[in-house]
């Protein structure tokens, strides 16, 4: 995709939704780091169900350590790998509170060496909370950056790398809300909404809805 037609790509999607935000309950940093790594392979509308529970009982890394391993599964066990999440949300939890006075820390280096933490995950934290111009590429971002040629990509590294160089620098604070929320519902996976896709004239998918 031409940068201009990437500009106006994203210019379309910002008008769509101004302030975009992350659909994953939190209370706090720490909460929201759980939520993220709970989320993988996972539903935000189910990490939500369950962290509703979760987090009224355990909010900080001293109560989740509190809560336990076996604690934790119980409001967990609806999520998918619940049983290494569960070690990793524990061992991160420990982590906070030994090497960072139990705060969630602002840098890549620091989040992407807490158990369970990858370079996605690190990413959404960066740009949620610390405000950071990041993009983590999901499932979403991955298809939507190849389908319609914004950034097109073997793997989720490449695609980051390459949104970096096709969205303008206005746009680069939300452009990872506004793709994810674009794949959620636009252009989904199995039953895009290219009728009433806004960006439908700058898309090179060949594989156009009509209906």
């Amino acid at each position: 995709m031409k940068k201009s037609d990437a500009a106006e790509f994203m210019k379309r999607l910002a008008a769509r939704i101004p302030a975009p935000e992350t659909e994953l309950k939190s209370k706090n940093p720490f909460t929201l780091l759980v939520a993220v790594v709970l989320s993988a392979q996972a539903t935000d509308a189910g990490v939500n169900k369950a962290t509703k529970t979760l987090f009224a009982d355990a909010d900080t890394p001293e109560k989740m350590v509190a809560l336990g391993e076996v604690g934790l599964k119980t409001h967990i066990r609806t999520i998918g790998l619940y049983n290494a999440k569960a070690k990793n949300i524990i061992a991160l939890s420990h982590m906070l509170i030994e090497r960072h006075d139990s705060q969630v820390p602002g840098e890549r280096n620091a989040l992407e060496a807490l158990p369970g933490v990858g370079r996605k995950t690190a990413g959404v934290v960066l740009n949620t909370v610390f405000g950071q111009p990041t993009i983590a590429v999901d499932t979403h971002i991955f298809r939507v950056s190849n389908r319609t040629g914004l950034a097109r990509g073997k793997t989720p590294d490449q695609v980051e790398q390459k949104l970096y160089k096709a969205v303008p620098g206005e746009y680069l604070q939300h452009a990872h809300h506004w793709l994810i929320l674009f794949g959620r519902y636009v252009c989904k996976a199995r039953a895009p909404d290219c009728p009433g896709c806004e960006v439908r004239d700058l898309c090179a998918f060949k594989g156009k809805t009509t209906v």
